[in-house]
């Protein structure tokens, strides 16, 4: 029975390099796939394209492709990414560059483009988070991308890419476009689909299926984290599919750590909603069949949605921010009025930011006054974090000027002054109808 052996080179970003090179090298892969986009990635990849045209693609693409394509390109091993982010055609001559350079030619690259509609919004749209129209919100809006599905890249393949670069892609289509090519599935055939958009789903966020974000010391130890090995699943024709990783690599592919990545991100697991599929994981079954191998079975699917989702990019003003650090006896006490006297100062001064957050990192940062009890006994030290919302650059550095006043204004034994100011890219959502988005392929040859 044909069989497709398919690697995970990357979860986000900023993911690590060396696992990646691992798989490449030792996995035996028939593709290396790197999912590398956030909703607010691309949002900031739009703004940096804005910036300078030939930018706003993933900036670790030269590393990452420089690092594994003389493995990729002896082991036959083809690449699908999503490192294209804004910009996929400057990625596809980044990675022409990189492959040139190297001497790793004659190769095939294609760039999918199609995903940016930001020009093409229907001003009418409701945004789903907050029921307004894209048409209220003047000129705050600054990016549109719609997810694709595996479609576009499955056609990239069977054209002869030896990579494929797409911008914004659904994170599982990534896999399901080499499933797509390699058995000749029809795109509507949404059982099977079902399936490769589980496997996809197991394998999009890296080594997260390997027992990153999984450990927990005492209750889920995880062995070998600091060279974390990341995930191989081996699709086979009948749509079985095995999840494993390199032999001798860090951490662990158990059914726990499968069980858990099924449901991460996953509102309704009876109802996944891709551009693929309507995936049904609900009566997935997980089995381990040796060390670090878990065969994973039993999704479906229905027809795909109408619509695609598009993800929206906002400016949203400015963050400012400032800490200071309070250790010792009453180092709680002295932080506390140290935050009192900055909410007064703010009020004093005239400064009205749209948020406000004053927390005391160490006691009450993350579940708030309320939830937050240190059991009776107090911290050696503690942190004040003050960060507030505001329009403008000049008003959001106020804050971090306030706390650091705080040095000679405040409670005793400040220190450890921190502050900064951002611009706030805001995330929504609106559906566009499917016929409205029109993928393309670029080709160009190293």
């Amino acid at each position: 029975m044909r069989q497709v052996r398919l690697g995970a080179g990357a979860g986000f970003s900023g993911d690590r390099i060396e696992p990646a090179v691992e798989l490449a090298e030792q996995g035996a892969l028939d593709y290396l796939v790197f999912e590398c986009l956030a909703e607010r990635t691309i949002a900031l990849a739009q703004q940096a394209r804005r910036r300078d045209p030939d930018s706003g693609f993933d900036p670790l693409l030269a590393a990452r492709f420089a690092a594994v394509l003389p493995a990729c390109r002896a082991a036959g091993t083809r690449i699908v990414t999503n490192m294209g982010a804004a910009n996929p055609l400057a990625a596809a001559a980044e990675a022409r560059r990189v492959a040139r350079e190297k001497g790793l030619g004659p190769l095939v690259i294609a760039a999918i483009t199609g995903d940016d509609v930001l020009a093409a919004l229907d001003g009418d749209c409701v945004i789903e988070e907050t029921g307004q129209r894209i048409a209220d919100l003047g000129d705050i809006l600054v990016s549109a991308n719609a997810y694709l599905g595996a479609e576009p890249i499955a056609e990239a393949l069977a054209g002869g890419a030896d990579i494929v670069i797409t911008g914004r892609a659904a994170d599982p289509s990534l896999y399901v476009g080499p499933i797509l090519h390699a058995f000749g599935w029809a795109a509507d055939d949404w059982s099977r689909l079902g399936q490769a958009t589980l496997a996809g789903h197991l394998l999009e966020c890296a080594g997260q299926v390997t027992g990153g974000y999984f450990a927990d010391p005492g209750f889920k130890d995880v062995p070998g984290l600091a060279r974390l090995g990341f995930p191989i699943g081996e699709f086979s024709e009948d749509g079985s599919l095995v999840v494993t990783k390199v032999a001798g690599s860090g951490g662990v592919v158990s059914p726990a750590t499968c069980k858990e990545q099924i449901l991460y991100e996953v509102h309704d697991p009876a109802r996944y909603l891709t551009p693929d599929v309507t995936a049904d994981f609900s009566r997935v079954r997980v089995e381990p069949i040796g060390p670090d191998r878990v065969a994973v079975s039993g999704a479906t699917g229905r027809p795909r949605p109408d619509g695609l989702k598009v993800s929206l990019g906002l400016m949203e003003g400015f963050i400012g921010e400032g800490q200071i650090s309070y250790a010792g006896s009453g180092a709680v006490g002295r932080a506390a009025l140290a935050r009192e006297i900055l909410r007064e100062r703010l009020s004093r001064t005239g400064i009205a930011p749209q948020d406000l957050r004053c927390d005391l990192i160490g006691l009450d940062a993350l579940h708030g006054e309320a939830l937050s009890d240190a059991g009776g006994r107090e911290p050696y030290e503690v942190r004040l974090r003050v960060a507030a919302r505001t329009t403008d650059a000049a008003t959001a550095a106020l804050i971090g000027a306030e706390v650091e006043a705080l040095y000679t204004n405040g409670p005793a034994g400040g220190g450890g002054v921190s502050r900064q100011v951002r611009e706030v890219l805001g995330i929504r959502s609106v559906t566009i109808p499917r016929t409205s988005v029109r993928p393309m392929i670029t080709w160009l040859e190293a």
